[in-house]
């Protein structure tokens, strides 16, 4: 599977992420030039070499007019209408911008529409949390004119990049959000900065040494947008590596790592079925509602659990309880630990790298008389077997007073002719 992994140990930008995703490509110099084709008012993409802690890597500079965004004063762009805020080259009086502005910038974009479709996503997200943060309804949250254009250039780049790279799954590091505190012209505030916090909820997190702002507005929201696990790189064969790099010196390389690869080839039985690797998670619970585990085993689903059912066990001093078995991916490992234990009452969870075999499966699409029935389908070892959807079924059963038996008749006719 065409993977891209991303490193956030030195937290995440939007420009450090279009710069690494930009030296993955094989004509960066031209993808730069087809940038700037966008017609993004005012904006101009460059390219530059830079060099952090010895290692070269690739810096993609947005300009507004002229002037350059402070990545500074990035995570707090977004302001209550008619304030202005100092950006670090004395007071401005730009004029500011709202989401129905940006909507138009987007859908003016000589994109496809499903880069659009991203682009407003991945803004709406920071619409979002700024409209939390300021108690504020997102209508009314309005964005200061060059941090906005700023914003929707690296954004319209990442997703352009995603477009052009087309990974089939992308995977990041636990994010290192920095720590100290960051200004702006309204006062002084912790790292994360309040919009980077709402935005990271769910996210893994952690404050390092550095005591900088390391992860911004920007580059949460594409990484929420786009990332489907966050834990330690899997087991693949890495192809390209890009380093896009920050604007600060540190003690360590102020780089963002991208890594685009092939994740370890399916291997199958000789009968036909498919191994892959899976990790097991487990914990005994005897003190949670069956209302409560209910819910947790939601919650787990929701983060990525590809299992989650329980087993009724007996503990010591013969309580009743329930063994959690978790069956995740390693690459959404650590998010689901988290929620193991954010969502259910146990300390400790077990863990155990697994092999498991399954069939080759596919979903058919049955067109009856009353809608579609999908058939899932599976084969491998000698079997071959398929079965239709509960949900389409009993959906249609329903709504034309007819029995799953008969709704089952229909669909076996209508694949037969």
């Amino acid at each position: 599977m065409k993977t891209l992994y991303l490193d956030c140990s030195m937290g995440a930008a939007g420009d450090m992420l279009a710069s690494a995703l930009l030296e993955l490509l094989p004509d960066p110099d031209g993808f730069v030039k087809k940038l700037n084709g966008l017609g993004i008012p005012g904006v101009t993409y460059t390219k530059e070499t830079a060099v952090r802690c010895g290692i070269k890597g690739t810096h993609l500079t947005v300009t507004v007019n002229g002037e350059e965004e402070s990545a500074f004063f990035e995570s707090l762009h977004a302001r209550h209408h008619g304030h202005d805020h100092d950006h670090g080259h004395g007071e401005h009086s730009h004029p500011h911008s709202g989401m129905h502005e940006i909507e138009h910038i987007a859908e003016d974009l000589p994109t496809s529409d499903a880069v659009k479709k991203e682009i407003l996503a991945v803004y709406g997200l920071i619409a979002q949390a700024e409209s939390a943060v300021h108690g504020e309804p997102v209508e009314q949250i309005h964005f200061h004119e060059v941090g906005a254009m700023d914003a929707v250039a690296d954004i319209a780049a990442v997703c352009l990049l995603l477009a052009e790279l087309a990974p089939e799954r992308v995977i990041a590091s636990p994010v290192n959000v920095g720590g100290g505190t960051v200004k702006c012209a309204h006062g002084i505030l912790p790292v994360p900065a309040p919009a980077t916090a709402e935005l990271l909820r769910g996210v893994p997190a952690y404050s390092g040494s550095v005591k900088s702002e390391l992860c911004t507005p920007t580059g949460a929201a594409l990484l929420k947008r786009f990332v489907s696990s966050f834990g330690d790189m899997p087991v693949m064969r890495v192809g390209a590596v890009g380093y896009g790099m920050g604007t600060k010196d540190f003690s360590v390389a102020n780089c963002l790592r991208a890594m685009l690869g092939d994740t370890e080839e399916v291997k199958h039985t000789p009968h036909g079925a498919c191994v892959c690797g899976v990790t097991e998670l487990c914990c005994n619970i005897d003190d949670m509602t069956a209302e409560d585990l209910s819910f947790a085993m939601e919650r787990l689903f929701e983060a990525g659990a590809r299992e989650v059912f329980t087993a009724p066990v007996t503990m010591k001093k013969s309580r009743a309880g329930q063994l959690l078995h978790v069956i995740c991916d390693e690459g959404n490992k650590e998010a689901i630990i988290r929620a193991v234990f954010r969502y259910t009452s146990t300390i400790g969870v077990r863990e155990y790298p697994v092999k498991r075999c399954v069939l080759d499966r596919e979903t058919r699409e049955i067109e009856t008389p009353y809608g579609v029935v999908r058939e899932k389908a599976v084969s491998g070892c000698g079997v071959s077997r398929a079965k239709y959807e509960y949900e389409d079924l009993s959906r249609i059963a329903a709504e034309q007073g007819l029995t799953l038996d008969e709704v089952r008749d229909l669909a076996d006719r209508a694949k037969r002719t």
